[in-house]
């Protein structure tokens, strides 16, 4: 029996041996520069899933959030007159369109004519290049290979059916070493932009192109160590790049950008806007990226060259770890649902907010400012805290949310989840309509039920969503209006106790 992977090996071998060979240009880089741009959902985007589907053979590209410009300088032999160009390696991914030519050399060679070639060699499209035409085909037998040759008519579902003298012969493509003729014509090894170019001067020229490709993207992750008393916390955060555009890049020069980039679809509907997401910090060379204002946006370098293959995802540090941030833990109680389902206006329905909750929510806080060692521009991400256990000095998750683009001295909020010791209660105790007088009067009563062995505080946000003419006419503590329609109440909590706010409303229309 012949040996299974020589099997598949020889049909390439074989139409290579016989192929003329391909004469591009000869090129050779002189640098690689990438700019990254991103519209991941930081909560749902998860680079495995496009990884897995490239190593299944599948469109990776599709559905990529993000794109990439790639700039590429070359040393390229550059013909007399009019000629051709042979511009290999380029993303499979890319938009002709995008494409910019610009001949360092001698800047009066302009393009005439572009045409890109992405039709790759692979096994099915050589097969489909050859039907109608003649084929050879060894086919594994338990008495030896045997040799079949005839006209190739159909290549389905792993069956070569060939029509010979004197009949048709259905052949197991995965048993068979098949012998094909020269390459046929469209096919390439590497996706290329030919190029039909007018230049005054030949000989060895400096050519920059760029392009715009589909298939990059990349996201941002942070970690909080938060302390035992909840007081303070250590940052540090990466950057995962995505490169499923049909190249490799190597020696890249790597740049991202951070803000709500518009782009048109080819469809012309909009890109969802593309959140790019950024790393900032006053970095170390070696640790992290550069960042600066660029327009409305932010400009985030990368101050060293990187490889990123295709099909694979990098991870890169966006800032050295930052210690002792000021924190701040709140717990938040907002026992309002706002269901309703009896249509028209629930203004005056009694049964309108009556239905609570009881989940006491757990929030950080941050400010991203100069103070707490921080005061950076923070893209968009998902922040996942940790605390440290004292008793093995192990770290535990403790929950994670996802942060906006955030500028500098603007704070953070991030949900933890809920607590599992302190409840709340919300009861509707009073409700009166007055509709001569156009007034509505509505009570509540609200508990905290701690049961931890120590004190907590807990802020209520009670939604005033009747009508937006609103007064609190009556309550056992004080309140802050927070904005039109909501009024928050600072409740403490003793050990082992239950505190109970009340309040009446009054509305007027």
């Amino acid at each position: 029996m012949r040996n299974f992977i020589t099997a598949l090996l020889l049909p390439i071998a074989s139409v290579f041996a016989d192929a003329p060979p391909q004469t591009p240009a000869a090129s050779e880089t002189v640098s690689v520069s990438l700019t990254l741009y991103s519209s991941a959902d930081p909560a749902g985007f998860d680079p495995r899933q496009f990884l897995d589907q490239a190593r299944a053979g599948g469109n990776a590209v599709t559905g990529v959030p993000g794109f990439g410009l790639v700039r590429e300088t070359r040393m390229m032999e550059m013909p007399m007159g009019v000629g051709q160009l042979s511009f290999t390696d380029v993303a499979a991914s890319m938009d002709p369109t995008t494409v910019s030519f610009n001949d360092l050399t001698e800047p009066t060679t302009v393009v005439l004519d572009q045409r890109f070639e992405f039709d790759l060699v692979s096994s099915e499209k050589l097969l489909e290049r050859y039907i109608d035409r003649p084929i050879v085909a060894m086919v594994d037998m338990q008495g030896g290979p045997l040799t079949m040759k005839g006209t190739l008519l159909a290549a389905r579902g792993g069956v070569l059916v060939m029509q010979r003298e004197g009949g048709v012969d259905m052949v197991p493509q995965s048993t068979s070493a098949i012998t094909l003729g020269e390459l046929p014509g469209g096919l390439r090894t590497r996706p290329t932009l030919l190029w039909n170019v007018n230049s005054p001067k030949a000989g060895r020229h400096q050519v920059r192109m760029g392009y715009q490709t589909d298939g990059l993207t990349w996201r941002s992750d942070y970690n909080i160590t938060l302390n035992s008393a909840n007081t303070k916390a250590d940052l540090s955060a990466w950057v995962t790049l995505l490169n499923v555009c049909g190249r490799s890049f190597d020696k890249a020069n790597l740049k991202l950008i951070a803000g709500d980039v518009q782009r048109i679809q080819p469809n012309m509907q909009r890109f969802p806007r593309t959140a790019m997401m950024a790393k900032g910090m006053m970095a170390d060379e070696a640790a992290g990226f550069q960042e600066k204002s660029f327009g409305e946006f932010h400009l985030y370098t990368l101050p060293r060259p990187i490889d990123l293959p295709h099909n694979a995802s990098e991870q890169i540090s966006l800032f050295p770890s930052v210690a002792a941030i000021p924190v701040e833990k709140l717990l938040v109680y907002e026992g309002a649902t706002m269901g309703w389902n009896g249509g028209g206006q629930p203004i005056d329905v009694r049964e309108f907010g009556q239905v609570g909750s009881t989940k006491v929510d757990i929030y950080l806080r941050l400010t991203n400012d100069k103070t707490s060692n921080l005061g950076m521009p923070l893209p968009a991400g998902k922040m996942r805290v940790f605390q440290r256990d004292e008793a093995d000095g192990s770290l535990e998750f403790i929950g994670e949310d996802v942060i906006s683009h955030t500028p500098r001295d603007e704070k953070v909020l991030i949900r933890l989840g809920s607590a599992f010791d302190v409840i709340g209660e919300r009861t509707q105790t009073d409700f009166k309509v007055d509709r001569a007088r156009r007034q509505i009067n509505e009570s509540f009563k609200i508990e905290i039920r701690n049961r931890k062995d120590t004190p907590v505080t807990v802020l209520v946000r009670e939604p005033l969503y009747r009508w937006s003419h609103w007064q609190i006419s009556a309550n056992s503590l004080p309140f802050e209006k927070i904005n039109a329609s909501t009024a928050q109440f600072t409740m403490d909590a003793a050990p082992n106790a239950v505190q109970t706010l009340t309040y009446t409303v009054q509305y007027t229309w």
